[in-house]
């Protein structure tokens, strides 16, 4: 994650504003659980292999809108602009149930973007309040969309800069039941004793945490709504714990939002196809999204050194303050073909976006 550059300030009023309206909303909702929760769903199944394809979208009661939460950096803005060109080569084929489209712009001024991308501006957590973690600003950001947008889909995909639309994205959930993207390192069962600080025993077994962050998910926007404020809250909350920020580090918000979904009693169905993440996952024919977090280092002879620059590399990171060249040089034979089609899609991106190489 890159550093928030020219964010603007805010007052210490408005974290306090902020915090006290959040703390209300969750306080209010969590006496209202305590009262009648809902029943546990237990362990939630994990699906596999790419499905619901097919329709064209053609239920418009289907169609989810798109909402890219970013910041006015360099870094960020490139890998928007290679995920907004995908969005738009995605959105009308068959299968697909992708609606409209927002960038929220979390930098609290518009951007040499505002033409090429359809943003909404919303301001960034008061100066200092995210202490370094530049993601804390995301549930911020979505509960001042919320406020603010007029969407007429009646679902939202959560998505991330660095998604990549590798097929025609429908709609995975289930009318109220969400689907979601599970992280192998989302483990709410082995981190009982801390999550009991966010979520109390009277709320039931921590197994109905489920194993995901806010992105990638595609939920209802009335679900959203809801569970907005509080995973913002449970958000400041974990990172003011000392214990729970040291236990947690960079996944930190994407754990208050699995708490504040819990806590709403929302669960999801866990879509393993969702997303593939290269290097580890090597084949991009069962998968929709391909999230280029991880650096791709390869010898030569296409054996992988990760933790070590390769011979041949692609990582997002060497490019936090000028974006990729156009014309990516592909990667040596042996390397997965998940690889070599992230490669391909972002030079395709880059030969068609105007003016790629003038800073915007």
């Amino acid at each position: 994650m890159s550093g928030r550059k020219n964010a603007g300030k805010a007052s210490p009023f408005l974290l306090l504003l902020i915090s006290v309206g959040c703390f209300f909303a969750t306080y209010n909702f969590l006496t209202m659980v305590g009262h009648g929760r809902s029943r546990d769903a237990g362990p939630r199944k994990i699906l596999g292999g790419v499905g619901g394809v097919g329709g064209g979208g053609s239920d418009p009661s289907k169609r989810f809108h798109v909402a890219l939460t970013a910041t006015d950096a360099l870094y960020s803005q490139w890998q928007s602009r290679v995920m907004y060109y995908w969005y738009r080569e995605m959105r009308d084929r068959p299968g697909s149930d992708m609606g409209g489209f927002t960038r929220i712009l979390h930098s609290g001024k518009p951007d040499g973007l505002m033409d090429e991308i359809p943003t909404l501006v919303v301001d960034p957590l008061p100066e200092g309040a995210d202490r370094g973690y530049i993601v804390l600003n995301r549930p911020w950001a979505f509960v001042q969309w919320l406020k603010k947008s007029n969407i007429k889909e009646d679902y939202v995909l959560m998505a991330e800069p660095d998604h990549i639309f590798v097929r025609p994205l429908p709609n995975l959930a289930h009318g109220d039941e969400p689907a979601a993207f599970p992280f192998f390192y989302i483990k709410p069962t082995e981190n009982e004793i801390i999550l009991r600080k966010f979520f109390p025993e009277e709320n039931g077994p921590v197994s109905k945490i489920d194993p995901i962050g806010n992105s990638p998910v595609i939920i209802k926007k009335a679900q959203l709504e809801k569970i907005a404020p509080t995973w913002m809250n449970i958000s400041l909350k974990m990172k003011e714990d000392v214990e729970t920020d040291k236990a947690f580090g960079w996944v930190l918000e994407m754990y208050a939002y699995a708490v504040a979904s819990a806590l709403h009693g929302v669960h999801y169905s866990l879509r393993k196809d969702f997303m593939i993440q290269p290097p580890w996952d090597a084949k991009s024919d069962n998968t929709f999204i391909i999230h280029y977090t991880y650096g791709c280092d390869y010898t030569l002879k296409g054996e992988l050194t990760y933790g070590k620059i390769g011979e041949w590399r692609f990582d997002k990171r060497s490019y936090l303050r000028s974006p990729p060249p156009r014309n990516l040089t592909l990667p040596p034979p042996g390397v997965p073909e998940s690889v070599a089609t992230l490669v391909k899609m972002v030079n395709e991106a880059t030969a068609n976006i105007p003016g790629w190489d003038e800073e915007r």
